[in-house]
């Protein structure tokens, strides 16, 4: 008889376990008022929050809509993060600093000396200098700031859909709006789009001295939309960067001092060149502007017979910026060489005839 009760007991325990088990487990899916809360085939959230509300037919498909559009948001926002960062990334590694390259650039084109303006070839944990920096900074605003609102687009989209919003008219009015903005802003877009490709070939930077045509000036401003010129004399040029037809950048890893010196025809010309040659080389050695000169100076030789004089040509390669300076420089001692030398510097020399009525025309 005990066997018999333990046995009873024992079944009778088992069928409770059960009936706790299942208390925690969604109710079938065939049951008519959870399908027409969660639909035919219910998700998990959808049964546990219905049997957790009891069997509440507004709250679950609330609850489950609601966590639905946040885990969209939430990997959208972590897509963006990640996109920035590695935009930012291949930004910086596309426009990091390469002065091996810059200086077998300028080899090519004869400069001896290229590290002596762009220092040593750095280490790869080396920090971007201030003009690649800017334009990491800027490149990656662009493109990072094009990733987010195309993630955040097709984010939006999704998380509509869930609601049961129609996309279709909403991607077709997108695309009218889209077209109208185009036709509409076509100026804009061009010079948007200039803009960015000229930070990518890196055309010219801020401090740079540069001739966009009827503009010429020290770049202040680079924008992707228009770029701001100030002028030798104080004028401020704002530049749309799609009426950039060419570019003259007077400044970009090294520029040239140019001299025209004008002798008179009867000087001896061999003496004439070891002066201003001499002069020069001394000018360059100077404490005052050894560390801007690249190169020695180089006597080009006769540039033109003028109509008044001889012309004879002197360059010498500066660091970017300051071959104005150095001109002015070259000038002065040049006038004050030439003048100890005893070499004539021409200048326009004309007979002039006048006509009186009685003695008729006198020199």
């Amino acid at each position: 008889m005990a066997k018999i009760t333990q046995a009873s007991l024992t079944e009778s325990d088992q069928v409770d376990t059960f009936a706790v088990v299942k208390s925690f487990l969604p109710s079938a899916a065939s049951d008519g008022d959870l399908e027409q809360t969660c639909g035919s085939s219910p998700s998990w959230i959808c049964e546990t929050v219905y049997e957790a509300t009891g069997d509440n037919r507004v709250i679950p498909g609330l609850v489950e809509w609601l966590l639905t559009v946040a885990a969209i948001l939430f990997v959208a926002w972590i897509l963006t993060r990640l996109a920035k960062r590695y935009f930012a990334k291949m930004i910086a590694h596309m426009v990091a600093p390469d002065r091996s390259i810059a200086a077998r650039q300028l080899q090519m084109v004869g400069v001896k000396n290229p590290e002596a303006f762009i220092g040593e070839t750095p280490d790869p944990g080396d920090e971007l200098d201030l003009r690649r920096a800017a334009r990491v900074d800027s490149i990656s605003a662009v493109v990072g700031s094009t990733a987010t609102v195309t993630i955040w687009v097709v984010a939006l989209l999704v998380a509509l859909g869930e609601t049961g919003v129609s996309l279709a008219p909403l991607i077709a009015g997108a695309g009218i709006a889209g077209v109208a903005l185009g036709f509409g802003a076509q100026s804009l877009v061009k010079d948007c789009l200039s803009g960015f490709f000229m930070l990518v070939e890196d055309q010219y930077g801020i401090g740079d001295v540069v001739d966009l045509g009827e503009a010429v000036g020290i770049v202040e401003e680079i924008t992707l939309r228009a770029t701001v010129l100030r002028g030798v004399d104080g004028t401020v040029w704002h530049v749309p960067n799609g009426e950039v037809q060419r570019v003259g950048n007077r400044s970009q890893l090294w520029s040239v001092a140019l001299i025209d010196i004008d002798v008179a025809y009867d000087c001896d010309l061999a003496v004439a060149r070891r002066v201003i040659l001499d002069s020069a080389m001394t000018t360059c050695a100077s404490e005052e502007w050894s560390d801007v000169v690249i190169d020695a100076p180089e006597l080009l030789g006769v540039e033109a017979l003028g109509a008044d004089g001889i012309t004879i040509r002197l360059t010498a390669r500066t660091k970017p910026g300051v071959q104005w300076a150095l001109q002015r420089a070259l000038r002065e001692h040049l006038k004050i060489a030439l003048d100890d030398a005893g070499i004539d510097i021409p200048f326009p020399q004309r007979t002039v005839w006048v006509r009186t009525e009685d003695d008729g025309p006198q020199a």
